[in-house]
């Protein structure tokens, strides 16, 4: 009996933001704040980390200087970069399913972007440990970061695929809101920082259960809830 034939895919890219959703590097980043305001006898607590997840990295380091870091914008960053740099170097903190998902799309031979408000001395160790991406954004090589589109308009013109028949992944607002306002349909899994249901936005409460035909039927436009909690 003949098989029916395969509907085409829809799905062009995933474009995987990388903190906090392929890497649990959260809470490294919140460690580096803490140590750099104890330095400086600043108080910083958990609410404080939580509310800068996903900012650029410029945006977090003017927020710590506000609260008294005493250091130039441009030193904060590196003596941040480097605390989480040296920690992912040692092991990479995966976060649950990510990459068994990443391997998934490779296997079916879908492009794959790293799309990060992190710098390139963050993102390449990470890059070399996860085997590599067809395409790389990193946070210091954008004119406009998250929230901004740019970020995953350039993933996409580097793949050389429309953004609109992309799946971004996404677990910050500012990262969200980057990737739904590229055009890109947008994923958002659960992490330390709520983010608001928005139109055409779907969510799941871990990468563990996500497979590439949930990415598909996202790219055709359903908007989908996966809880791997319930």
């Amino acid at each position: 009996m003949p098989t029916a034939p395969r509907e085409p895919r829809t799905l062009a890219a995933v474009l995987f933001d990388m903190d906090g959703t392929l890497i649990d590097s959260e809470p490294l980043w919140m460690a580096a704040e803490m140590a750099l305001t104890g330095r400086f006898g600043v108080p910083w607590t958990a609410a404080d980390a939580a509310a800068m997840v996903g900012s650029a990295m410029t945006t977090s380091a003017g927020i710590l200087q506000a609260h008294g870091v005493d250091l130039p914008v441009p030193q904060i960053v590196d003596e941040l970069t480097a605390h989480v740099a040296a920690a992912v170097a040692q092991e990479v903190p995966w976060q649950p399913g990510a990459r068994e998902l990443l391997t998934e799309v490779r296997a079916a031979g879908v492009p794959v972007a790293l799309v990060t408000s992190s710098y390139r001395v963050l993102a390449d160790p990470f890059v070399r440990a996860a085997g590599g991406f067809d395409a790389v954004v990193v946070g210091d090589e954008v004119a406009r970061p998250k929230p901004d589109p740019e970020p995953y308009l350039a993933a996409a013109r580097a793949l050389d695929v429309p953004v609109q028949r992309c799946v971004a992944l996404e677990d910050s607002r500012s990262g969200t809101a980057s990737a739904l306002a590229s055009g890109a349909r947008t994923i958002v899994v659960e992490g330390v920082q709520p983010v608001e249901d928005r139109p055409g936005l779907s969510r799941v409460s871990t990468l563990r259960g996500v497979s590439l035909a949930f990415l598909e039927q996202v790219a055709r436009g359903r908007t989908l809830t996966l809880d791997a909690t319930a």
